[in-house]
């Protein structure tokens, strides 16, 4: 599984030359081709999911503009906590908000997540289990690289057949 940000990941704050810039309603989205290219790349290998606040609107305003076809989304808006969920300190509420959904999505499977905000203690709970779950954090001004989506096709190659994922 491979849990995809927009926002400063495949729309960067500061993009480099080859973005094209769009707009929905107000806002305004800069989007590349070449990441639509390395995403659909990734999907021979890698189930690709939305992990962002666009939930599923990012098929309609971002997916179709990258080529990609409709992909599942993880409901943030809609989640409950559950006993089992990963514990978070209270201050840090906000910026956790998308570990425990990614996790019950995820539901035990090996699955890698890039996103331009992962706290610190996201990073320390799944350290345990680096070998099935890989976290990508990108620069928020330049977005995905094609040096992180090279990581990604080779720790995705090596995650063939393999196990799950334990408790959090």
């Amino acid at each position: 599984m491979l849990y995809l940000d927009v926002d400063g990941v495949l729309n960067p704050d500061e993009p480099s030359p080859g973005f094209t810039e769009h707009r929905v309603g107000r806002l305004t989205v800069r989007l590349s081709p070449e990441h639509g290219a390395w995403l659909r790349e990734l999907a021979g290998r890698l189930d690709l999911v939305w992990a962002t606040t666009w939930e599923e609107h990012a098929n309609q305003y971002i997916g179709s503009r990258l080529g990609l076809p409709e992909l599942p989304h993880v409901d943030f808006s809609g989640y409950e906590p559950e006993p089992g969920d990963p514990r978070v300190p209270l201050l840090q509420l906000p910026r956790m908000r998308k570990w425990a959904p990614i996790l019950r999505h995820a539901d035990g499977r090996s699955f890698a997540w890039v996103d331009d905000v992962i706290p610190f203690t996201v990073r320390r709970q799944a350290l345990r289990h680096r070998r099935a779950v890989r976290l990508v954090r990108v620069d928020a001004a330049r977005g995905l690289t094609r040096r992180q989506v090279d990581g990604l096709w080779r720790w995705a190659g090596r995650r063939r057949g393999r196990g799950r994922v334990g408790a959090f």
